[in-house]
């Protein structure tokens, strides 16, 4: 299969390159950087601004799906005016111009599977969240909207569209859990606020697995959760990260400090989303690490408790 992917450069698309690449894909990356692409598993790498229009011609020739993940970083810089036109800009802009590109191909792919954040649903305290929930409030809740709803019109041109709503990604390679490690490391670590807000994490060998997924069972179509079946509070993935560490986790951080630290981007960690993976589930796909402490074990190097999930790896969960 040949599959164009935007966003390859970064943290999920470097895993999903790999992936996808020992799958026997032939994998076609896009990207404003094309010289970040060194040690990526593509086949090709070639330029394109997301936002200037279509990518190039030649890119999309004979392609089979397309796997968008560029976007600005969320927790890039404080969310300025400026910095959330960006961070919705590069999102729906991007999505509109491949829209625009399918438009006007004449073989068009089969699939089209779009980045998307669990940011759609808001603050909703001790809801269970599933993929036909209600879109919440808030900035994050509306760029999702919006970019989901860019992302539908493919299906005019009768291609399958799969929206992954990504949770936090822990990986050893970059994200969310690499900025956590130093305050721990240092005995700082601790609750964010009250700590009862849930905490949608997930491993990256199984967002990885959810893409490839998504890709390859026709019958998966519109929003798919991508976090772990066994969901946490901030409270219990802090002590269960100190625990992993060996480091004590029970400095919380107030809501107030994070407040004039971040600003309005500190409600990506005090908002709580206790999201339900229900269509992944249903579509077969078997989760690598269902539960926090193995995936913590296999990123942080404590093969004793990570050792029963390796022999999943190289199917990434599916069956």
């Amino acid at each position: 299969m040949k599959i164009v992917m935007t966003g390859a450069t970064g943290l999920i698309g470097r895993s999903l390159c790999r992936a996808l690449t020992y799958d026997g894909h032939e994998v076609v990356g896009l990207s404003r950087s094309p010289e970040k692409a060194r040690g990526l598993a593509v086949a090709e790498m070639l330029r394109w601004e997301p936002q200037s229009g279509p990518p190039p011609e030649q890119a999309l020739n004979g392609v089979d799906a397309v796997i968008h993940l560029a976007g600005e970083p969320i927790a890039a810089h404080r969310w300025s005016d400026e910095q959330k036109k960006s961070i919705r800009d590069s999102r729906i802009i991007s999505t509109r111009n491949l829209v625009n590109a399918f438009r006007m191909m004449d073989r068009k792919p089969a699939a089209f599977i779009s980045g998307s954040a669990i940011g759609f649903y808001g603050d909703r305290k001790d809801e269970k969240l599933y993929e036909d929930s209600a879109a919440g409030h808030g900035f994050m809740s509306e760029v999702c909207r919006a970019w989901e709803a860019e992302a539908e019109q493919v299906r005019y041109f009768g291609i399958r569209v799969v929206q992954v709503r990504t949770g936090v990604v822990l990986s050893k390679e970059g994200g969310a859990l690499q900025k956590m490690l130093m305050p721990f490391k240092l005995g700082l670590g601790g609750p964010i606020g009250s700590g009862r807000q849930w905490f949608p994490w997930i491993h990256i060998d199984d967002i990885a697995g959810i893409f490839r997924h998504a890709l390859t069972t026709p019958s998966m179509s519109g929003p798919v959760n991508a976090v772990a079946p066994e969901p946490v509070t901030n409270a219990e993935f802090t002590k269960q990260l100190g625990r992993a560490l060996h480091r004590p986790a029970f400095l919380p951080v107030p809501k107030f400090g994070l407040q004039a630290l971040m600003g309005e981007m500190s409600d990506v960690l005090l908002s709580s989303h206790r999201v339900i993976p229900k269509a992944a589930l249903e579509a077969g796909y078997e989760f690598i690490y269902p539960t926090l402490a193995p995936a913590l074990a296999n990123l942080l190097g404590d093969k004793s408790k990570s050792e029963s999930t390796q022999h999943r790896k190289a199917a990434g969960g599916a069956r």
